[in-house]
């Protein structure tokens, strides 16, 4: 079921998008689009409901972000901190280059479990959200193969 936060249509701020799916394992949040200063209020309410809304898992789907800026970053990072007091997992998927490129130049890409695809951070379940990437590999995702090794 797709839900738009503050029950904002999908264009409401022009350049970010932010759907939010409930799926078996966990709650999924598909920003698209450019987020920075003007765009981070419909995610950041997005993603504050995923980390109350009682699943084991929380996934932030990165493949539609088409800009982030340190804006997203503090954003993902003010996420893992509300996971982590509600127990809640967190995985960030199918990050773009530009994002991958963003967690490693500012070092915070340890702090997240990363995977290729949605699909494989439900599968992860939330014990997975702990630690670095699945497959022991750079944020920036140099290598990857899109699956577990």
């Amino acid at each position: 079921m797709d839900q738009h936060p503050g029950g904002a249509a999908p264009d409401a701020y022009g350049r970010l998008r932010v759907l939010v799916e409930h799926r078996p394992g966990g709650v999924v949040v598909r920003p698209e689009g450019e987020l920075d200063h003007d765009t981070v209020e419909p995610l950041r309410e997005a993603l504050r409901a995923g980390a109350n809304a009682g699943a084991d898992l929380l996934v932030v789907d990165c493949a539609g972000l088409t800009f982030c800026d340190s804006t997203g970053l503090n954003l993902l990072l003010d996420t893992r901190s509300e996971t982590d007091a509600t127990n809640t997992g967190l995985v960030l998927a199918a990050p773009s280059g530009m994002v991958s490129r963003m967690l490693a130049i500012s070092g915070t890409g340890a702090v997240f479990r990363i995977c290729a695809s949605v699909e494989e951070a439900l599968a992860t379940g939330s014990g997975a959200a702990e630690g670095a990437d699945s497959a022991g590999e750079d944020p920036a995702g140099e290598g990857r193969t899109g699956g577990r090794a």
